[in-house]
């Protein structure tokens, strides 16, 4: 068994590679060759989080599990608040083949299904990029999704304002100008909005999105979160990773249980990366994608990082 530790993720997987290890996901996913498992989440207390995300990959050979969650305490600690690990297993004997660090490879690929979105659903026209909160993964995900369109400003917003430090700097590394902005003005002039909050309560209200916007959503992974209004999925069309999940631990959770939405609206993105939806249908459309993030990205990802490991003799073999 391979052990690739979080300490040699770094230099391994880039930006480009998890881009196209989690589209290839995404299509096999929708052709039926790939399926997930049901998530495991449960809350520890004090606001930590901690779960399972799993499935199988018949045709990339990929079986396997993500352990890890959300410790909020952490950052005191000077230790990152998400906390994972990858394990692989050889699908045809169940022996395990590989334990892998999952923190970093956790926000590449959060940050690739969002420009995944991007690069297939929103405007060719884009040039004013909205971030909606300034965490940890913001940063992923302004990098991945400028390599998307030609962005020509950044804008952004976030409960704690002294944090949107972070957002500047990342727009300053990409060369690209940010301001601070009320969510009035960032719905009315941003043509792609990233949301990537921990909310339980809607953030952005429908009144506030302007036709043909596209929205990545990103943040609602568990029961109860929330970072848009309701009505908004109800006007938009809505893709997601995975129907099942995005309506039970996603964005679409609040407007299905509403009656707002139905689930056989919603449409796996990879159905459009395959050709067999045709994405976004005209210029005044407003496109959502719920990012619930499924446990094959983590697998792809991870079997990636094995690979590039174990060339450069950065992976350790022990024996099981």
């Amino acid at each position: 068994m391979w052990i690739v530790p979080e300490s040699a993720i770094p230099g391994l997987v880039d930006e480009q590679s998890a881009f196209d290890a989690i589209e290839a996901t995404f299509a096999a996913m929708s052709r039926g060759d790939a399926y997930n498992f049901p998530v495991v989440r449960e809350g520890l207390g004090e606001g930590r989080q901690y779960g399972f995300k799993s499935g199988l990959d018949r045709v990339g050979g990929l079986l396997g599990v993500k352990a890890g969650g959300y410790f909020p305490a952490n950052a005191a600690q000077g230790v990152p608040n998400h906390q994972s690990t990858v394990y692989l297993f050889d699908p045809e004997s169940g022996r395990p083949t590989a334990m892998v660090g999952g923190n970093l490879l956790t926000a590449l690929r959060t940050a690739a299904a969002s420009a995944i979105s991007i690069r297939h659903l929103a405007r060719a026209d884009a040039r004013v990029l909205g971030m909606v909160g300034a965490g940890h993964q913001s940063a992923f995900q302004m990098r991945a999704a400028v390599r998307q369109r030609a962005f020509e400003k950044v804008i952004g917003w976030n409960l704690h304002p002294e944090m949107l430090s972070r957002l500047e700097a990342t727009a300053a590394e990409l060369c690209l100008p940010f301001e601070a902005v009320d969510l009035d003005r960032l719905g009315a002039e941003a043509d792609v909005i990233i949301t990537i909050t921990s909310s339980f309560d809607a953030i952005l209200k429908d009144a506030q999105i302007r036709p043909g916007t596209h929205l990545a959503c990103m943040g609602t992974d568990t029961k109860g979160k929330q970072e848009v209004e309701a009505a908004l999925l109800a006007r938009a069309r809505v893709f997601t990773d995975e129907v099942a999940q995005s309506v039970a631990i996603g964005e679409a959770q609040h407007a299905v249980s509403a009656g707002l939405l139905e689930p056989g609206a919603i449409v796996e993105i990879g159905a459009v990366i395959n050709g067999a939806h045709p994405g976004r249908e005209h210029a005044g459309e407003v496109t959502l994608f719920d990012g619930t993030g499924v446990g094959l990205q983590d697998l792809a990802v991870a079997s990636r990082a094995v690979d590039l490991a174990v060339a450069k003799g950065l992976a350790v073999e022990v024996a099981i």
